[in-house]
C-alpha cells in the first residue's frame, strides 16, 4: 500500500480536522497528504510516510523505526529473508524456536529469582524476546512458503519410530 493510501484510509476514520489542528497544519495539506504524489514535485505538502522512509532509506538506521513503534506502544521486527526455503530447514528452524524460548525463561527466572527486576536484567529480557519474536517469525515464515507439509510427515515419521526404554 502506497503512503497516501494509508492516509485516505486513515482520514476514512480520522477527523482531518482534528489531525490539522492537533499538528497546527492547514486541512488542505491534510487532505493533500492522501492524494497520489507528483514525483516531480518533492515540497513541503510530501507525505510524511513518504519523509520518513526516505530518512530511514537514507540513514538505513532502524533507530528511527524503533522509536517510532515505541512511541506507539509496539516495537519492530524485521521480517525475515525468505532465501531459507528448504524443507528441511524447518527442523533446525523448529528447534531454534525452542531454544530461544528456553533461554528467554532463563533470563526470566535469573532475574526474578530476587523478586525483582532492574533495568539492566529488563533489558536482557527485551533482547531475548527479540530474538525469540526474530527465530518464530522466520519458522512460521517458512511455513507460509509451503515447508510446513514437509515438517509435519518428518515429525509423524520420529512419532512412528519406536524408542529405547
Amino acid at each position: 500500500m502506497e503512503s497516501h493510501e494509508v492516509m485516505r484510509e486513515v482520514l476514512k476514520s480520522t477527523s482531518a480536522k482534528q489531525i490539522a489542528s492537533d499538528m497546527n497544519l492547514s486541512l488542505s495539506l491534510i487532505y493533500k497528504w492522501a492524494e497520489k504524489p507528483d514525483p516531480e514535485a518533492m515540497t513541503a505538502s510530501y507525505n510524511p510516510l513518504d519523509r520518513m522512509d526516505q530518512l530511514t532509506q537514507s540513514t538505513r538506521d532502524l533507530r528511527l523505526i524503533h522509536w517510532l513503534c515505541q512511541r506507539t506502544g509496539g516495537f519492530f521486527i524485521r521480517n525475515p529473508k525468505t532465501h531459507h526455503s528448504h524443507p528441511d530447514y524447518l527442523i533446525p528452524a523448529t528447534n531454534g524456536v525452542v531454544q530461544e524460548f528456553a533461554d528467554l525463561l532463563a533470563v526470566i527466572a535469573s532475574a526474578a529469582a530476587d523478586n525483582h527486576i532492574d533495568e539492566g536484567e529488563a533489558r536482557k529480557i527485551r533482547a531475548r524476546w527479540e530474538e525469540l519474536k526474530r527465530s518464530t517469525e522466520t519458522f512460521v515464515s517458512c511455513c507460509e512458503a509451503g515447508n510446513f507439509k514437509k515438517l509435519e510427515s518428518v515429525a509423524s515419521a520420529e512419532a512412528a519410530r519406536p524408542t529405547l526404554v
